[in-house]
């Protein structure tokens, strides 16, 4: 993976990857977080994610305090997990509501893309880390093992960090 850039590498890994926890601070300091669905089709070179949330939650009202947010993603199936840091807003868009918008997104909100209690929140990534372990699981568990006896930690998989900005 290393030869694609930092937006192939990271779509790449959380594509397939159904939800994510948004992490949030609440006015008081406290962090929370909320499943989350990403409703990207790809990355675009503007490093923004996207995901509707509703207005009769508080997180759309938490986000506008703060937009410091974390989204971690984590594929045990694949042995990967992101972390992303970044700024969350709200977005009047109602083109890219339209865009994003698809089955799933219609069980939450029956109305469509025009659904009053639909808000939609835009994640612009500041920075991402990654592990991916691509060995299979006995590979895995042989350098695990040789680890244990030798002492010295097991090379397994990529481990990296992007900036984006």
């Amino acid at each position: 993976m290393s030869d694609k850039n930092p937006h192939e590498v990271l779509w790449d890994l959380i594509q397939d990857t159904r939800f994510c926890m948004l992490a949030h601070r609440h006015a008081d300091g406290t962090l929370h977080s909320h499943p989350m669905t990403t409703q990207n089709k790809k990355l675009e070179a503007d490093a923004c994610l996207y995901f509707f949330v509703s207005r009769s939650t508080e997180v759309g009202e938490r986000l506008q305090q703060d937009g410091n947010v974390n989204l971690a993603y984590a594929n045990p199936g694949k042995d990967s997990w992101v972390s992303i840091t970044g700024t969350a807003r709200l977005l009047e868009d109602m083109e890219k509501k339209k865009e994003l918008f698809n089955a799933m997104a219609k069980a939450w909100f029956p109305n469509g893309p025009d659904d009053p209690d639909m808000e939609l929140v835009e994640v612009r990534i500041d920075e991402a880390e990654y592990w991916n372990v691509k060995e299979n699981k006995l590979v895995q568990m042989m350098k695990m093992g040789k680890s244990a006896v030798t002492g010295k930690r097991p090379g397994l998989g990529e481990h990296r960090e992007l900036q984006f900005h």
